[in-house]
């Protein structure tokens, strides 16, 4: 069983269908990792537009956490249940979910959400919680989709990554090959040449770069089998026909070229909507915007 640097991995709950899904996805991981699963709850108290004549302010916040400790033991028990073994702690934090994530999350191996859930975390993927992780965590953050169909097989498919050689590719990279070794799959690397430079002479230097890029990382990880591909095609549209044969699709949220400002527009909400597998987005490690984040 592999060691993880932290021996944390945080997942957001509110005891939704979708929020269970990403939990179990977590937990599984976690297992892998030989790590800690903490399930956390955010949840924030109304300053505006709250008729306090109708429900104290102590009422309601003893309702919040009622609610929350429901949400905390429905997702623990699903954990128990689907992975048998995994290590739990639970946090509720009175303030705004992606912020209690964000916190909760300092130093550890990864973020997971579902794709959508209830109160807090409603809309996660087209309002402020996801887009704020994305935008300003530290660790990576998983995106687990609950329509994705549950399927032992895909426990064997590779775990793939897109490169295009900026600082947050690179840290995708480092995180996709640990990923793969952790869970004993091969890595897909790959690289989506765009418009005048999809070439055939293009393309051949291109797979020379990408090899290149990863020599070191395949160095470090000898056990985890390679298969690099350059293919040319529009970024979002390769991306997604690729993962199809994944289990675990990683990227980083700026790159260069083609991958610029990647995550922060209708680009990574195709990725985290259509994506047929979990998306796993990675920052460079020292953007401001993170950093501004703590």
């Amino acid at each position: 069983m592999a060691t993880s640097p932290s021996g944390r991995i945080v997942v957001g709950t509110d005891g939704s269908d979708s929020a269970l899904r990403a939990a179990l996805w977590a937990a599984e991981t976690a297992r892998r990792h030989g790590a800690v699963l903490r399930l956390v709850h955010g949840y924030a108290m109304p300053e505006r537009g709250y008729p306090r004549f109708l429900v104290p302010t102590r009422a309601l916040r003893t309702g919040l956490r009622t609610q929350a400790r429901s949400a905390l033991h429905t997702t623990s028990e699903a954990v128990r249940g689907g992975v048998p073994g995994t290590e739990l702690e639970t946090r509720i934090v009175e303030t705004a979910p992606a912020v209690a994530l964000l916190r909760e999350s300092r130093g550890a191996l990864m973020n997971v959400v579902g794709s959508r859930g209830l109160g807090g975390f409603s809309g996660l993927l087209i309002g402020s919680v996801a887009m704020a992780l994305v935008a300003h965590s530290r660790v990576p953050t998983v995106v687990v989709r609950d329509e994705l169909p549950e399927s032992s097989a895909r426990h064997s498919l590779p775990v793939l990554v897109a490169v295009d050689g900026s600082p947050a590719s690179s840290r995708a990279v480092a995180f996709a090959f640990r990923e793969a070794a952790t869970r004993g799959v091969s890595l897909t690397a790959v690289h989506v040449a765009q418009g005048h430079r999809s070439s055939e002479p293009v393309l051949d230097s291109e797979r020379a770069l990408l090899s290149e890029r990863l020599a070191g990382w395949s160095e470090h990880h000898p056990d985890v089998p390679v298969e690099r591909l350059v293919l040319p095609g529009h970024v979002v549209r390769t991306l997604l026909e690729v993962a199809s044969e994944g289990q675990l699709l990683v990227v980083g949220s700026r790159g260069t070229e083609g991958f610029r400002g990647m995550l922060l527009g209708s680009t990574s909400r195709s990725l985290a909507v259509h994506a047929p597998c979990p998306l796993a987005v990675v920052r460079p490690e020292n953007d401001t915007a993170g950093q501004r984040s703590g």
